[in-house]
Order: C-alpha cells, then sequence, then structure tokens
C-alpha cells in the first residue's frame, strides 16, 4: 500500500526564492518563486502508518484542527523526517558498499582502449567479492549511461555475463546525462520502496575515449521555433560563460575554486584516501606506435599537484574568446565506472551485511537550458527540506564541478562553507565520466564520512545538461 506523506512545517524555510512542486517525474523548480512550508514526499510502502495517517487526515481538514495535523504528521514514522531526528527504520533505503575504478584521461589515459562493459565489470564483481554476497541475492541492476548506443542497455547485458552473474538477474540502463549515476540509485531505491525487490546494485560507467559527444540525434525542425528548446543545444561551455556573466562570477573565483579542487585531489591521493574506493584494473594499452601492452591502472590521472593560480591565469578562455571558462577551470573528459549495493535495512541487516549509509532524500529539478549549471542550487534546498536538514547540518557537499563558474555560484548561492564542499577534490581534478559521476561521488562521500568516525550527513549533487540539477541526502549512521 503507497501512502502520500505530506510534511509541513510551522516555521519559515531556511531557503527562499524557489518553487517546488512534486510531479510524476521529479521536482519542478521556478527560480524567482518563494519556496512554500508544505512540501509532498512520496513514500512508497508505509504500510505501518497508512491508517493512522488516514485517520489523522480526515479528521484534521478543517482549520481549527491544523496544528494537531501538523503534530501528528512530523511525529508519524512515515518519511524523511526522520532523517532529522536521527531514526532508523526495517523499511530504511541503505548503501551497503560502494566501489569505483580509478578515473582515467580520456583519449591519452590508461583507459583510452579499455570498453565500456570491462569496466563496468570490474567495479559490479569488486562490490560483490568485498561482501560475500552472491548475485543471485540482487533483485535489479541499474546502470547510469550517456554516451553508448541506446544509454547502453547491451553495454550494461554484456558486463552483466563479463561478472559472472546469472541470467535470472535483470538489468536496465538509464540516461539522466551527468546525473545518470545517481539517478541509477534513485530507480534501484524506488524499486526497494515499492517492495518490489529488496536488493539492487546501482551502477554508472562512461568511457569518453571511445563515445563522443557529438550527434544530437532526431530532432524537429520546429527546434529553432521554440527559445527554450532551442537553448538546449547551446554547448556545454557556453552555459558556463553563461552563468560566470549572469551572476558574476570572475575568472579569478572560478581559477580559484580550481585550484582548491586540485590541491584538495592531491592532499587526498597523496594520503592515500581513495585506495579504499578504486578497484585496479588490468587492461591493454595500446601506445603511439601501435603496440599492445598490459597496464594496471589504480590511480586517478587527472590531478595535477603542480597547479598554481599564477597557471591557470595563463590559460586562454576555451569556449568564447573574451570569456572566462577554462581548461583549468572545467571538469576533464574522462572514463571510468562505479557500483553502489543498496538495500531494505531490514533485508541487509538479516544478511549480515554492513550499513555504510542512509538514503535520506533526493530531488530532481528543471531550471533554464541556458543556465543549466545551477541546477544544484535549486536540487540541494529540495532535498534538504525533504529530510527536514538544513545546509548548516551538512557535513559534507559532494558537487560536481563541471564548471567551476557554475559550482561557485551555487555554493554562494546557498552559503555553502567552503571548506565542506569537495574535501577531496572534485571533477575538475578527477575528471567527469558522464555516466559514472554521480555513482562515483556517493562512493567518494560516504568513505569521507566513514573517515570522520561519527554519525554525519552528505550531499551529493550534480547539475544536468538541458536545464535541470539532481541532490541526495545521506546519512553515515556512525561507528
Amino acid at each position: 500500500m503507497r501512502a502520500l506523506c505530506l510534511s509541513l512545517r510551522s516555521s519559515r524555510p531556511r531557503f527562499t526564492n524557489l518553487d517546488v512542486d512534486r510531479g510524476d517525474s521529479g521536482f519542478r523548480v521556478q527560480p524567482g518563486a518563494e519556496l512554500r512550508s508544505a512540501s509532498l514526499l512520496t513514500v512508497p510502502h508505509c504500510s505501518s502508518a497508512v491508517m493512522h495517517r488516514l485517520k489523522i487526515i480526515s479528521g484534521h481538514l478543517s482549520p481549527g484542527g491544523s496544528s494537531n495535523f501538523r503534530r501528528d504528521l512530523r511525529r508519524s514514522d512515515c518519511g524523511s523526517a526522520a532523517a532529522a531526528n536521527g531514526r532508523s527504520s526495517p523499511e530504511d533505503v541503505v548503501v551497503v558498499h560502494g566501489r569505483r575504478t580509478a578515473i582515467g584521461k580520456a583519449k591519452r589515459g590508461g583507459f583510452k582502449d579499455t570498453t565500456p562493459d570491462e569496466l563496468l565489470s570490474a567495479v559490479m564483481s569488486a562490490v560483490l567479492k568485498d561482501v560475500g554476497l552472491s548475485p543471485e541475492r540482487l533483485g535489479d541492476i541499474c546502470v547510469g549511461n550517456v554516451l553508448q548506443p541506446g544509454a547502453g542497455a547491451l553495454m550494461a547485458r554484456v558486463a552483466h555475463f563479463l561478472s559472472g552473474f546469472p541470467e535470472s538477474v535483470p538489468v536496465y540502463t538509464v540516461n539522466r546525462q551527468c546525473s545518470s549515476g545517481l539517478q541509477a540509485l534513485f530507480n534501484v531505491a524506488g524499486a526497494i520502496r515499492s517492495r518490489a525487490i529488496d536488493l539492487g546494485l546501482a551502477c554508472g560507467v562512461e568511457s569518453m575515449s571511445l563515445r563522443g559527444i557529438g550527434n544530437p540525434g532526431d530532432l524537429s525542425s520546429r527546434l529553432t521555433d521554440n527559445d527554450k528548446a532551442r537553448d538546449c543545444i547551446i554547448p556545454m561551455g557556453i552555459t558556463s560563460e553563461n552563468v560566470a556573466e549572469r551572476f558574476g562570477v570572475s575568472r579569478e573565483k572560478q581559477d580559484a575554486f580550481a585550484l582548491r579542487s586540485q590541491q584538495n585531489a592531491a592532499r587526498a591521493q597523496r594520503a592515500g584516501l581513495f585506495n579504499r574506493e578504486i578497484v585496479p584494473v588490468t587492461t591493454k594499452f595500446v601506445d603511439d606506435e601501435g603496440k599492445e601492452r598490459q597496464v594496471t591502472v589504480s590511480r586517478d590521472e587527472g590531478v595535477r599537484p603542480g597547479t598554481t593560480l599564477e597557471g591557470l591565469a595563463k590559460l586562454r578562455p576555451a569556449f568564447k574568446p573574451d570569456g572566462s571558462t577554462t581548461a583549468g577551470n572545467s571538469s576533464q573528459v574522462s572514463d571510468g565506472a562505479a557500483a553502489v549495493l543498496i538495500g531494505r535495512r531490514s533485508a541487509v541487516e538479516a544478511l549480515g551485511l554492513p550499513v555504510l549509509g542512509v538514503l535520506r532524500a533526493s530531488a530532481v529539478v528543471g531550471v533554464s537550458p541556458d543556465v543549466m549549471g545551477i541546477g544544484p542550487a535549486y536540487a540541494i534546498p529540495a532535498a534538504l527540506q525533504q529530510a527536514g536538514l538544513s545546509v548548516a547540518d551538512i557535513d559534507v557537499f559532494e558537487i560536481n564541478e563541471a564548471f567551476a563558474s557554475q559550482a561557485v555560484y551555487c555554493v554562494e548561492k546557498l552559503g555553502i562553507p567552503p571548506e565542506k564542499v569537495n574535501p577531496n577534490g572534485g571533477a575538475i581534478a578527477l575528471g567527469h565520466p558522464l555516466g559514472c559521476t554521480g555513482a562515483r561521488q556517493v562512493v567518494t562521500l560516504l568513505n569521507e564520512l566513514k573517515r570522520r568516525g561519527r554519525r554525519a550527513y552528505g550531499v551529493v549533487s550534480m547539475c544536468i545538461g538541458t536545464g535541470m540539477g539532481a541532490a541526495a541526502v545521506f546519512e553515515y549512521p556512525g561507528a
């Protein structure tokens, strides 16, 4: 049985200038409107509280009953408000474990000759092997991918069999562009909440060496007659310039943000912080002379420890002559894969599996396509409100650094302390394999929270081409 849980707050939300609605495919945000103090959250299979809640609703539709209505709804165990109170439920969607490959430089790095099915197979196999789980236990597998034909549907099934998974376990792919890896987790979480499955694998993979961003596909000629539709084909670099110009993000701020990303990643790499995340992959590599040899890739290749502000300032604008977006303050074109095992808490505990994190909230929003990079500034508040949390409650924000311009805007717009943002570097330093990134961020976030050794909250977020943003709130339950 499904319940629609209404979370009403008596106090004014922390975030304003946002209008968040719940539609069939996610949250729709209209910049410039005010965030309403009532938010709708669909929580499948909350049967233990449904009848009680329906009774409350039927008895408190009049204004005179509104205060009790709010109090009883907030007290209900149904929904993500449990995050703010630290409660756990057998119905929680929890993260068991996650792994990723190193992130390789597209076209010239260690994975330039490696097919995405091999990358994906490496992480799928490693996650289950690490926790001693038979693949027969999986109810479904969802893989985020952007560039492969058909969003990689064939590639994912091939990876499935290369991993030794049985034919009885299904797999499918999803493409929500840069959020595809996170969307895969949302999809599997939805199946768990609806009780269609108990356990699932959420993955993301991309080979930007073997597949480039090119032909946009078959589109109507009427596209040019609609401003918003036409904006969907604006090059991503130009959307970065639009954000910088429209919101006054200077070149100096962008370069400083890029430097911090490189410094944080270099520090994390030197300290070995990524070692627990990364699955070493032995693969073929063809050199410039056409000679093939075996290499093992176990370190992120995009990290540049020698980066300086002076060096960044010398780089020419990449997208327009008088612009401020450069190769140094943009994400890198990359290859990589990640996989995250999630399940219903009751099923996970029955199997004796660990709980690395709890998914407390998720949101996808729409924004204007010509400034698509602002998506996290609207997705993050939507997810935080759903979880009953504020920016101040979050210990770590993993915000994808598609471009420094949009990352700086989002961080400043939401008032996030810079030290909480990407403490181990982001896509400017590590790289951005499109379909992989969302899943990779989840792995990196939860490992960082675990290192801190106490109960903590984290957010994963990214902008999405054509004008969207996605965000998820996770809780690390503590050692």
